[in-house]
C-alpha cells in the first residue's frame, strides 16, 4: 500500500512504472542507498545502476545496504557530483531519481545546490528513453530546501508539454512544509 505522506515511497512507485530488468538507471543522490536499493532490484543482474553521491559516508551507507541484500554486483557508486553525469553514463535510461537536501543523520551543513541539481537534471533528461521517468523529491522546510525549489519548478515548468508531462504531488494540508515531489515523464513517440 502506498502511503501519501511517504513522498520517498511515491517516488518510487512512480520509478517503478518506467523501470524494467535490463534497463540502465541513476540514482542522482545515493545519500543511505535506499532508492539505489530500490533500483538494483528492478534492473536485475542484466540491468546497472549508477548512484552518485559527493559523501563518502553516504555512498558507504549505500554499499552496505545493497550487500546486505547481495544487490551490489550491478551498481557503480561514484563519490562526484550529480552535476557530471554524463561523465559517467552514456546508455539511454528510464529513470533517473533525486532525493534533495541533505544526508539524514548527516551534516545539514552539506546540501545539495540548486545549480548542480538542474545541471544534473539537464544530463538526465538528454539520456532519458521515451517513457521513462525524473522524480524529484524537494525539502522545501528547511532553507536550502525552500531556496532549491524557488528555482528548480521554474525549469521544469518551463519544458515542452510537447516532450514531456509533468506531475507535482504536494500534501495541502500538512503542516510545516513537508516534502513535495516532481515526477517528470519524457513523452513516448510512439503513441
Amino acid at each position: 500500500m502506498i502511503r501519501l505522506k511517504q513522498i520517498t515511497g511515491l517516488a518510487q512507485h512512480y520509478a517503478g512504472l518506467a523501470v524494467s530488468n535490463g534497463d540502465h538507471v541513476v540514482d542522482a543522490t545515493a545519500g543511505n542507498g535506499y532508492d539505489t536499493l530500490f533500483l538494483a532490484g528492478k534492473v536485475g543482474t542484466s540491468g546497472h545502476v549508477y548512484a552518485f553521491d559527493i559523501q563518502e559516508e553516504a555512498l558507504i551507507k549505500t554499499g552496505d545496504r545493497l550487500k546486505e541484500y547481495k544487490l551490489e554486483g550491478w551498481v557503480t557508486l561514484y563519490q562526484d557530483g550529480h552535476e557530471n553525469l554524463l561523465q559517467y553514463v552514456q546508455k539511454p535510461i528510464s529513470v533517473a531519481m533525486y532525493n534533495l537536501g541533505y544526508l539524514p543523520k548527516g551534516d545539514r551543513q552539506i546540501t545539495t545546490k540548486h545549480q548542480t541539481v538542474i545541471q544534473s537534471l539537464k544530463q538526465a533528461l538528454t539520456l532519458l528513453k521515451p517513457g521513462g521517468i525524473v522524480t524529484i523529491v524537494l525539502y522545501p522546510g528547511h532553507e536550502q530546501g525552500a531556496e532549491e525549489k524557488n528555482h528548480i519548478l521554474p525549469v521544469i515548468r518551463a519544458l515542452s508539454s510537447s516532450d514531456y508531462a509533468v506531475l507535482y504531488n504536494a500534501l495541502l494540508n500538512q503542516g510545516n512544509d513537508p516534502p513535495e515531489l516532481i515526477v517528470v515523464q519524457k513523452n513516448n513517440l510512439l503513441v
